[in-house]
């Protein structure tokens, strides 16, 4: 019997329907970032006075770095509220976007404003500029990691899975201690599912240490001969024993169990 050729039946795909990878919150503290970037550099743009701001670029030597504390204290008494909005702005964008060069600003912070208000300053604008990169990489985190960091992105996915219980001890140890570089922290975090009030808590709090040690030396700026000199053995030891004892309780746990 001759059979016609059965017709290939195309199948109806249903559509599928791409979820939006940050929630409204998350979306709203994102566009509100965003916006405040350019509303802050244009508020300070637009209320400072007239003169030659050929000083003000980014830092990447220590010469650059005093050349731009020497200028900015000149402002900074009179036009306090302009230096503190663009300081913040510029430290935000900068942890938002990876771009290197946030331990010159820290610096800064603590030749402008000595140690409290420094690393007060620091953490803020720290962790604001770490929030901005997570919810940043929710959308695009993914191929860029695969591509820039694989080896390091599997060890963190080994790592997360094993201590999910005890995450925020984990989160804590990372960024107390140098194991892995923080740029790779905010932007991994999201992809691994480590939910954000976790990796807030962890931030805000893992991080003073270090800007302490960072924001003191901005106060005697023109004595440090290199960024090498901030982080002497006695500190990084001290950074890794705090940071053994947030994590202990996790360890612990698993031992019982």
């Amino acid at each position: 019997m001759g059979k016609e050729v059965e017709t290939v039946q195309v199948q109806q795909h249903a559509p599928i329907a791409s979820k939006f990878p940050l929630n409204f919150w998350e979306s709203m503290v994102a566009s509100t970032v965003l916006l405040g970037f350019g509303l802050g550099l244009a508020g300070v743009y637009l209320t400072l006075p007239d003169s030659d701001y050929s000083f003000l670029k980014l830092p990447r030597t220590l010469e650059d770095l005093q050349l731009l504390r020497d200028n900015l204290e000149i402002y900074t008494s009179d036009y306090t509220a302009q230096v503190l909005v663009g300081y913040c702005t510029v430290y935000i964008f900068m942890q938002t976007f990876m771009i290197p060069g946030t331990v010159f600003m820290s610096l800064l912070a603590g030749a402008l404003f000595g140690i409290f208000k420094g690393v007060a300053l620091v953490v803020f604008t720290a962790t604001a500029g770490a929030s901005s990169c997570f919810f940043l990489s929710k959308i695009i985190g993914r191929p860029l990691l695969s591509t820039l960091w694989p080896e390091k992105l599997k060890f963190f996915q080994d790592q997360v899975a094993r201590r999910r219980k005890g995450l925020l001890n984990y989160m804590l140890f990372l960024r107390l201690t140098p194991t892995l570089p923080n740029t790779f922290i905010n932007f991994a975090s999201p992809i691994m599912d480590v939910p954000y009030h976790i990796f807030f808590m962890a931030t805000i709090i893992g991080l003073i240490p270090a800007a302490y040690v960072t924001v003191r030396a901005g106060l005697a700026l023109g004595e440090l001969q290199s960024i090498g000199d901030l982080y002497d053995f006695n500190s990084i030891a001290t950074l890794f024993l705090i940071g053994i004892v947030s994590v202990t309780p996790t360890l612990m746990s698993k031992d019982e169990s």
